[in-house]
């Protein structure tokens, strides 16, 4: 049986390979380009010496290896979004790295002979930004925002003889983000050839309008494509599962130029779900006789869902709120550049803590993305856009909106509307014209633009003008009304919402630094420290919004309320609040888990709330605190007990018991605290017990000693030899005894050989300006993530860490086809 995994996998490769029941050939654009920062007016003819330029894959960010400069993106600039009331210099705001100005890609462009009827198209799944194509020194394609897809063909473009130029020139612009967008060709580009009768870019629609456990309806809408007279075309469709078994069929004439509807029934399906993430694929073909044409398949899902007045959200039926994150798509160390193992790395950690949605916070995300999120099980938010007319930053989307507004929704919700994760498109977030009467004017426009091209999913946008959403009217306007931070008001939006619901599209941006804990413990907004870091014992937030707890409690006791979308997943490059006025800080501290992806506490609070089904059991601060024996050193546990009794060196510090709902403290219905624990050397341990008083758990610290020794642990051993797969290993300074010494900061230099490389290295440290492409780096509360990447050939890959002082960590990994 074919997972879902090496059905996805399998699909992508028969869509890739020629056959020879099939003409469409679709090739990956990763090697062969040459890659140079800087204008280049003579870069695109065919005839410019690109000798001296860099030798590049592609997808590529140009940006990512820096160096670090707070004055690379210096801004005087006053962030309404924060309250706040005058410009004051920010540093950092876009992750202080050099990703303003002009790069070019160049490389020769070997095309297949088409032909009569024959065509060649080339896909950009993004490009940053402002994408101007060339083809043989011809522009053929401007595309200016770089986080959405598109495509050009290119056919009248190619030369009949002789090899073909492709060039393109990107720019990004001074303060054009409010976050570090990336640089260059950061995702895929593909070459889709066809001949004769063929199916174009993104051109089926598949919907289920009629499911339940019995039996599925589904609709499939293919466009045609071919050379003028041809006639005599049929399209034949088989559904088939995950194991390729055909489950439906149909068979249609169809004709050039138009749309071919089928219809199938699938008897008892398998229904998509977070919990059951079951694919599908409609394989269909053109035939002309019995020649096939083209071959075209479309994975999807069969699954229902409904908003309802008074009842929230229901999947398949079944009552559920969203447990969600916002996440930017920066991959850390990696930077913006796609890479399906880093992403599959981060929705893994997120799935664990029982994370089942994301949004993609501001904008189109990669298509990559949205596969494993069908694969994996999470329900997708695609979002559109940060801005609409007015302004934000000084050269952002705003520039653009009149012109490509239309053009940029029809492509994300065309290229992403077979996905059965996507559940809901976004139009925006928190955006100035919700201050304007013609706010609602506008939402509406390109809400009726998104049904237009996708009736059967709602729309929403981030909203974060609470009085102004209700006096111009565009809070009405929506499908799905989602507030930023908005929770105390959750009471009062629902007596003037006309939809019946709500829903929590951006919560918390509660902050804290993985390890780093700072007394005394206390709730505390826009709290700042002469280190640039905040409190992991997650009580301090932003002057706009909350703790977790007052979210949770909200959206526990409120039916109509359906669920959040947490900021942030993880922590991302640029918008370090609190310290965007204080240089080094050039990341965020609004993960739940950090740059280099360690999970910070906050994750296990979380995780005790989302994921039921497994026990937590964490236990928070470290115990290793020289110079504050005899000093008050609250300790949390973060649970999904009912209660928890702690121990300081044996001795029992009492029961504690969450509180029942409606407490006048949320912080007492989601964690046990023992607020005035003594340090004193040695352990803490904690052990927690269920409703029945049954035990669920224990957790201890030790008091750690010196620095003994480094251990290695990996997030999988085994690779696979694709040169692209990525293993994910935490290293660790340790004490002789194995306990972490929390306080470490050695240098930890890394050796990677046999059949991988080393790739990248982060601790997660917000004020860290160290490169994250050389293979050293110091330690970060004890600990750091390096990450590895297999090669093309099978084999060992063995992993050394060493540091001066420390015993060396070793580990072996194996890659394999």
């Amino acid at each position: 049986m074919l997972s879902p995994k090496h059905l996805t996998a399998a699909l992508l490769l028969a869509a890739s390979l020629p056959a020879a029941a099939q003409t469409r050939q679709e090739t990956l654009l990763t090697s062969g380009w040459k890659f140079t920062k800087g204008d280049q007016p003579d870069g695109a003819k065919p005839e410019f010496n690109d000798a001296k330029w860099q030798a590049v894959r592609i997808p590529h960010d140009w940006a990512i290896t820096g160096p670090f400069d707070g004055r690379n993106d210096q801004q005087v600039v006053k962030i309404e979004q924060n309250g706040e009331k005058e410009a004051t210099m920010k540093s950092g705001r876009t992750g202080g790295l050099p990703f303003i100005g002009v790069g070019w890609y160049r490389r020769q462009l070997a095309v297949p002979a088409l032909g009569k009827g024959g065509r060649a198209v080339l896909l950009f799944d993004g490009a940053m930004s402002n994408a101007r194509v060339y083809l043989n020194g011809k522009e053929v394609m401007f595309w200016p925002y770089g986080y959405n897809s598109f495509s050009v063909d290119i056919t009248p473009h190619l030369r009949a003889k002789g090899p073909n130029t492709l060039a393109v020139r990107l720019e990004n612009q001074t303060e054009a983000s409010r976050w570090y967008p990336g640089a260059g060709l950061y995702r895929n580009v593909h070459l889709i050839t066809t001949q004769g009768a063929h199916v174009p870019v993104w051109g089926t629609y598949l919907t289920t309008p009629e499911v339940s456990a019995a039996s599925a309806t589904v609709k499939l809408k293919t466009k045609i494509e071919a050379p003028a007279g041809t006639t005599g075309l049929t399209l034949k469709t088989d559904l088939r599962d995950a194991k390729g078994q055909v489950v439906a069929t149909a068979t249609s004439k169809a004709t050039a130029g138009q749309e071919v509807e089928q219809t199938f029934t699938v008897k008892s399906p398998k229904l998509w779900s977070p919990e059951t993430p079951a694919m599908y694929v409609a394989d269909s073909k053109i035939l002309s006789g019995s020649a096939v044409q083209d071959a075209y398949k479309t994975p999807f899902g069969i699954r229902s869902f409904k908003f309802e007045k008074e009842k929230g959200f229901s999947l398949n039926g079944q009552p559920r709120k969203f447990k969600g994150v916002c996440n930017h798509h920066d991959l850390g160390p990696l930077g913006t550049a796609i890479n399906v193992a880093a992403l599959r790395h981060q929705l893994t950690i997120l799935k664990d803590m029982g994370c089942d949605a994301i949004r993609t916070s501001h904008n189109m995300p990669a298509p990559e993305l949205m596969q494993l999120c069908d694969e994996m099980g999470f329900m997708v938010m695609v979002e559109s856009f940060d801005e609409w007319k007015t302004p934000k930053v000084k050269n952002g989307y705003s520039q653009y909106f009149d012109q490509w507004v239309e053009k940029d929704l029809v492509n994300m919700v065309h290229r992403d509307r077979n996905h059965p994760s996507a559940i809901m498109w976004s139009i925006g977030n928190e955006v100035p014209d919700q201050s304007s009467p013609n706010g609602p004017a506008i939402a509406k426009r390109l809400q009726d633009i998104v049904h237009r091209e996708d009736p059967t999913r709602p729309v929403t946008m981030g909203m974060d003008r609470y009085g102004d959403d209700f006096k111009y009217g565009i809070a009405a306007v929506l499908d799905i009304p989602g507030f930023n931070y908005k929770p105390m008001l959750y009471p009062d939006a629902i007596k003037k919402l006309p939809q019946g619901f709500l829903l929590g599209s951006e919560t918390a941006s509660t902050v804290s630094s993985r390890g780093v804990y700072k007394f005394p413990v206390e709730l505390a907004k826009n709290k700042q420290y002469p280190d640039n870091q905040s409190s992991s014992y997650d009580l301090e937030y932003c002057p706009w919004s909350q703790i977790p707890d007052i979210e949770f409690a909200a959206q526990d006791d409120l039916p109509y309320a359906m669920g959040e979308f947490v900021w942030t997943g993880f922590d991302y490059l640029g918008e370090p609040t609190p310290y965007d006025e204080k240089w080094p800080s050039h990341s965020s501290y609004f993960g739940i888990i950090d740059l280099a992806s360690q999970p910070k506490d906050r994750y296990y609070l979380y995780r005790a709330r989302w994921n039921p089904s497994q026990p937590t059991v964490h236990l928070l601060p470290h115990w290793t605190w020289p110079g504050r024996e005899g000093q008050v050193t609250p300790v949390f546990c973060y649970t999904n007990g009912t209660s928890a009794e702690l121990f300081v060196n044996g001795k029992s510090q009492g029961r504690q018991t969450k509180a029942a709902a409606g407490a006048a403290d949320p912080q007492t219905r989601y964690r046990l605290q023992w607020k005035d624990v003594v340090y004193q050397p040695g352990s803490i341990k904690v052990v927690a017990y269920d409703a029945q008083g049954k035990t669920i758990g224990t957790e201890e610290i030790r008091t750690a000693g010196a620095p003994h020794h480094i251990k290695l642990v990996t997030d999988h051993q085994k690779l696979t030899a694709d040169g692209q797969d990525l293993a994910y290993i935490t290293a660790r300074v340790e004490d002789a005894q194995g306990n972490l010494c929390p306080e470490a900061t050695n240098e930890l230099r890394f050796t990677v050989s046999g059949a991988g490389t080393f790739r990248a290295v982060g601790n997660g440290d917000a004020t860290n300006l160290e490169a994250f492409q050389t293979p050293q780096m110091h330690a970060f509360k004890g600990q750091l993530v390096a990450i590895v990447q297999a090669g093309g050939t099978a084999g060992a890959v063995k992993v050394k860490a060493s540091a001066t002082g420390l015993k060396d960590g070793e580990l072996q990994l194996v890659a394999g086809k």
